[in-house]
């Protein structure tokens, strides 16, 4: 199926929305936080199947501000997951390798003080990196993105910094978290829920979306690969 997929384009930038950890452990008898382990796992995985098949930028969904919902025990150890994430980044000579810039986007003021300096150490030891782009989407809502940009972008407008009139599209893109981020061309989710759950709604208004019922620590690279057939055997139209 890699041959197929390197005969026509791939997308340049893809959105994942990692579902089914928990279900997963439910299913296999495991507590919810092997569940959350064997999702950071299966994410390294994913990130080397990108670069496989040729994908520039990969942006997953890691904690939504729902997220924040949940028990205070399991905020506590996935904010500790993700942080050891972080710093085996640092310590992974394949992002050095491969040249892969990491960036958060979110509001990360709402999280925990260690995890945005380490947040902070990754993002400056990455920045020049230019061949690869991994953003990941923690405390990070879509519409709490949107809100935020138009709060800011009113008070440039009461300041005359910019006038009423400047406002387009391309004006309020940089009002985003990272206006430096292409759409997503295609969101992929697992779990087998059909939605995107406050993930990159500005973003993603003309993004491919494809769901697959397989909790997303199962899911295997044929599950991978055939999300990016699927894209690739749609025409794009783009609302024409």
């Amino acid at each position: 199926m890699l041959e197929e997929i390197k005969n026509s384009p791939v997308p340049r930038h893809v959105g994942i929305i990692t579902d089914g950890n928990r279900r997963y452990a439910r299913s296999n008898g495991l507590s919810t936080d092997e569940g959350h382990l064997k999702g950071k796992e299966k994410l390294e995985e994913v990130l080397e199947w990108c670069m496989e098949v040729g994908v520039e930028i990969l942006t997953v969904y890691g904690f939504s501000t729902e997220n924040f919902k949940r028990s205070k025990r399991e905020v506590d150890f996935l904010f500790r997951l993700i942080n050891d994430a972080f710093l085996d980044l640092l310590k992974d000579k394949r992002v050095y390798e491969n040249n892969i810039r990491v960036k958060v986007i979110g509001e990360t003021h709402v999280l925990p003080e260690y995890l945005r300096e380490t947040i902070e150490k990754v993002e400056s030891t990455t920045k020049g990196f230019k061949k690869f782009r991994f953003n990941l989407a923690i405390g990070y809502g879509g519409r709490e993105e949107i809100i935020n940009a138009i709060k800011r972008l009113y008070g440039d407008v009461n300041s005359g910094k910019i006038g009423i009139d400047d406002i387009d599209e391309n004006l309020f893109r940089s009002y985003l978290y990272d206006s430096s981020i292409p759409d997503p061309d295609l969101i992929f989710r697992t779990s087998g829920e059909e939605r995107i759950s406050n993930f990159l709604l500005w973003q993603s208004a003309y993004s491919e979306l494809y769901f697959s019922d397989v909790n997303f620590p199962e899911l295997k690279k044929s599950d991978f690969f055939r999300a990016i057939r699927d894209y690739q055997n749609r025409k794009r139209r783009f609302g024409a």
